[in-house]
């Protein structure tokens, strides 16, 4: 017994060592020192930092109801956000499959069952001259996580997961931009569109007064033609904006993940664009680039591979397993003993003669992680040039929107001096038609700079990772059921307790 006892001391302590070593470098965050003491003037002079503004949900700032809706629905319809929500799912399913390795492993099962007549041979039947065999056996192999293959494993699997987890917030980002930005392009193009109809009706009345004098014989044909050739070119826009709103609109609908077609809820009111002069910040820039859930799938990209430069550098050592087999067998004749057979023991397995393959490998994923490593800080650099050009280009955008106002409201004066000098006589009618051609570019201008300066706050709001968040359901009850019918998902298909946005680093 206690030489019994003396023998299973190697393997007791193997096992207990087992997952103590680990191989390959532990994870070290890529961040540079400039991005903790970045700051940008263009993005302190366009935003404001208020106590606790819900920069979760920034396009409440709008104040509108239709946006709010339109961005729930997309949050449940989109194609791109279920595909990112998907793909979660299947990193759980890559961590299960990790964790799996850290217990023994059924290796080989058999059963047989076979009858034996030998009377066939001899012709001479005798008793018990047949019988049935049976017998049953199966393998058991446990490799010892000795040199952390398993750990270094699971740990890329879990920052894989993590990594998931990011992508799908960086595509509610995204996608809630995007519903923002088409959704207010579509309401500017509908201002446009109304702008070049209301142009084209006051530009069609001086056509019909000249055409009245130049017929009753009080005008030449020049102010005649001069006064058509403006109404047809203002008149000739109008097809091209009504296509402009009919292409937005359905890039809006396959957002929210219906079909291209109209959507009754946007003829209520048309035309409408907000003017929001700063974007409202819970926190300070540097912060929140280092919040942006792209960023912080990056830094999780690089965290998985450093855990497989360890999981690469096992196979440079001896692998040490723990081997079981079990056996039974028995016969239908009579008087014959069931017998079962029983057998364990260590192996030691080393790969010794790769000709460099797996130090090569090494050296492979090491290379992996260092490409990781530079975009990483390339994807860091890329957000705050996002952020600051947001930023310049909201107020250089509001600057020439103020600029255009005034001009569009001096056109608009210009144009009723112009009509009223006309009709006294005091001046010819090509002042007319300049005033007429100027009020038009100018109240087009205006719209389009108004457009320009929402447009650039949308992408500072997404420049520094706003609207990551939503408490809708990963995969929607339809879908869960349609993959529980098809695939056993045990448990995996439950929503998993989500660490906020700040706590997620690796």
């Amino acid at each position: 017994m206690a030489n019994k006892r003396l023998r299973a001391w190697p393997l007791l302590a193997a096992a207990t060592l087992g997952g103590c070593v680990r191989m390959g470098p532990d994870f070290q965050s890529p961040r540079q020192d400039w991005i903790d003491h970045w700051d940008s003037q263009a993005l302190d002079a366009a935003s404001q930092q208020r106590p606790q503004p819900n920069q979760r949900q920034w396009w409440a700032q709008f104040d509108d109801p239709l946006l709010d809706r339109l961005i729930a629905k997309a949050d449940v319809h989109n194609p791109n956000l279920r595909i990112a929500a998907l793909r979660i799912l299947e990193a759980r399913a890559q961590l299960g499959i990790a964790r799996s390795g850290r217990y023994p492993q059924l290796q080989q099962a058999s059963a047989d069952a076979f009858y034996l007549d030998r009377s066939q041979y001899d012709g001479t039947p005798e008793l018990d001259s047949s019988a049935w065999q049976y017998g049953a056996g199966f393998d058991i192999g446990w490799e010892l996580d000795f040199w952390g293959r398993y750990s270094r494993a699971i740990e890329s699997a879990d920052a894989s997961y993590f990594a998931a987890q990011a992508n799908y917030e960086d595509a509610l980002v995204l996608l809630r931009a995007q519903v923002a930005q088409t959704y207010f392009a579509l309401r500017t193009a509908e201002a446009r569109l109304g702008i070049a109809r209301n142009n084209a009706q006051l530009q069609k009345r001086s056509l019909d007064i000249t055409e009245r004098l130049f017929n009753s014989g009080n005008s030449d044909e020049l102010d005649l033609q001069q006064a058509k050739t403006q109404y047809l070119g203002t008149l000739s826009s109008v097809p091209e904006l009504e296509t402009q709103v009919a292409q937005t609109r359905n890039a809006l609908t396959v957002l929210i993940g219906q079909p291209p077609g109209s959507l009754p809820e946007l003829s209520a009111e048309t035309g409408l664009v907000p003017l929001v002069d700063q974007a409202l910040l819970d926190d300070v820039p540097a912060n929140l680039l280092l919040r942006r859930p792209d960023v912080r799938a990056a830094e999780w990209q690089v965290a998985a591979q450093s855990a497989l430069i360890g999981v690469a550098e096992t196979d440079l050592y001896p692998s040490l397993s723990l081997l079981g087999t079990i056996g039974w067998s028995a016969s239908s004749l009579n008087g014959s003993p069931e017998t079962v057979s029983l057998g364990a023991g260590p192996s030691l397995t080393w790969n010794l003669f790769d000709h460099g393959r797996l130090r090569n490998n090494v050296r492979v994923q090491d290379a992996r992680l260092q490409q990781l490593i530079e975009a990483y800080r390339d994807r860091v650099r890329q957000a705050a040039r996002e952020a600051d050009d947001a930023a310049t280009g909201l107020s250089k955008a509001l600057q020439r929107e103020r600029i255009l106002r005034e001009a569009s409201f001096s056109a608009k004066r210009s144009l009723t001096l112009a009509n009223a000098q006309y009709r006294e006589g005091y001046s010819d009618f090509q002042r007319v038609l300049d005033a007429q051609r100027a009020l038009f570019v100018q109240q087009d201008g205006y719209l389009v700079a108004r457009s320009a300066a929402l447009s650039s706050l949308i992408d500072l709001y997404r420049a520094l990772g706003g609207g990551w968040y939503s408490n809708q359901p990963l995969v929607d009850t339809a879908t869960r059921e349609q993959m529980q019918q098809r695939t056993d998902w045990g448990d995996l298909l439950d929503e998993p307790p989500t660490p906020s946005a700040q706590a997620e680093t690796p």
